[in-house]
């Protein structure tokens, strides 16, 4: 696989690289499909959709395989992976998915973008885990929709570890520097352009359907799906710096809000630590404070 090392000039050539790439897995992935195949009578479409979504990027292969081989009968997307098994064939996909490039691979020599990327990935299955939680508190039609739009909200930053790792490391360093830069500032410093930015571009390329890119768009905040998903992952990002984190008082407040409960019943359910319980319990907090400002676009309406 070839490597981004200097940034490149629009957003167009991003999406042209990473699209022709193809995209890696967890190592740990490709052995457990491996070990499926050889159990395949005895296992059911759930057990393999749980590990497709314990590992992001396998998440998003699937997505993309399912909407470029999807049928001109087919009128309606496919938003969930237990869906997309189902529509294959248990056999089939372990066919279809037999062999995959690994992240470790992919990155031997790059040790700190190693350890870089399997921090990201564990944001990421923390943000579906609270944003399935949440959707199952609000009562939503689909929570499966939630979690993989939870999950799949971190895949750009998880691609920026695997093919531009030195570059990513320089976003690190930066703040690292700057404890009051802003993630956004720092990529467009490195790379001319933010994650979110190159995000949605990536997923508009890959025809991810329009239902998932709708919740991962901060444009659509004041829908409560598009909120669970982004204070989910904004939580995630916060508690993974530790739970003294000073952002996370207004991620509380905003969930409160969200779920209409309060910080006791959310703490529990957040299973907090215990030592960090009292602090967060007087801290207050601002909802505004973890939401992004309502933008002045008008984006389209969520199905």
């Amino acid at each position: 696989m070839t490597l981004i090392n200097s940034p490149l000039d629009s957003i167009e050539s991003y999406n042209s690289f990473l699209s022709r790439e193809a995209i890696p897995v967890l190592k740990h992935t490709v052995k457990e499909l491996q070990a499926m195949r050889e159990m395949e009578d005895s296992i059911n479409g759930r057990t393999v959709a749980a590990l497709v979504l314990s590992d992001p990027m396998m998440t998003l292969k699937v997505l993309i395989h399912i909407e470029q081989h999807r049928r001109a009968r087919q009128n309606h997307d496919i938003t969930t992976i237990e869906r997309a098994i189902m529509m294959m064939g248990i056999s089939p996909f372990l066919r279809e998915f037999s062999d995959l490039p690994t992240i470790e691979s992919q990155l031997s020599g790059h040790t700190h973008a190693l350890v870089g990327v399997l921090k990201v990935i564990g944001r990421a299955r923390r943000a579906a885990h609270y944003a399935r939680d949440w959707a199952i508190v609000r009562h939503d039609l689909d929570v499966d929709e939630i979690t993989v739009a939870a999950l799949l909200h971190e895949v750009t930053d998880i691609l920026c570890w695997c093919f531009a790792p030195e570059l990513t490391q320089q976003v690190y360093d930066l703040q690292r520097m700057d404890k009051n830069l802003r993630s956004s500032a720092a990529q467009r410093a490195v790379f001319n352009f933010s994650a979110k930015e190159l995000h949605l571009a990536l997923v508009r390329e890959w025809h991810l359907p329009e239902l998932l890119i709708s919740m991962m768009d901060e444009r659509q905040i004041q829908n409560p799906r598009v909120r669970t998903v982004q204070l989910a992952n904004s939580l995630a990002r916060h508690t993974a710096q530790g739970w003294d984190n000073p952002a996370i008082p207004d991620d509380l407040a905003a969930i409160e809000e969200l779920l209409h409960i309060g910080r006791e019943h959310l703490l529990h359910r957040l299973a907090a630590p215990h030592e960090a319980i009292e602090t967060l319990l007087q801290a207050g907090g601002k909802a505004e404070g973890a939401l992004p400002p309502l933008s002045t676009a008008t984006p389209p309406p969520m199905a």
